[in-house]
């Protein structure tokens, strides 16, 4: 193999483990901010795990990225009756996206 394709194949490599820790990253963060949106529509406890998984399929399912679940969070605290603007939710969840990224990286680390 040659170090020209020794190279492209670390960078591909880098590559992909950082698509990979970018999901990671958006998983958790999506996971977290559903545990916090089910606290707020007051859904059973027992319902909270299964809402936090539901976002997380909603970024891999809808590839709307965050904007597919910010437009489901507001769906759906709309059909509560819960009020909250859409720049509190932006502002949390960039808020845990920075949570999500030390948990993972600390995870990866360790």
């Amino acid at each position: 193999m040659s170090a020209f394709d020794e190279r492209e194949r670390a960078l591909e490599d880098k590559f992909k483990h950082d698509q990979e820790l970018q999901f990671r990253i958006h998983a958790r963060r999506n996971k977290i901010l559903g545990l916090w949106a089910a606290r707020l529509m007051r859904l059973p406890a027992l319902e909270y795990d299964g809402y936090a998984k539901s976002l997380v399929m909603t970024e891999v399912d809808q590839h709307g990225g965050s904007e597919a679940v910010i437009r489901k969070l507001l769906t759906d605290f709309e059909d509560r009756g819960v009020e909250i603007s859409e720049h509190r939710i932006r502002r949390h969840l960039t808020e845990l996206q920075e949570l999500a990224r030390k948990e993972v990286m600390s995870e990866v680390k360790g």
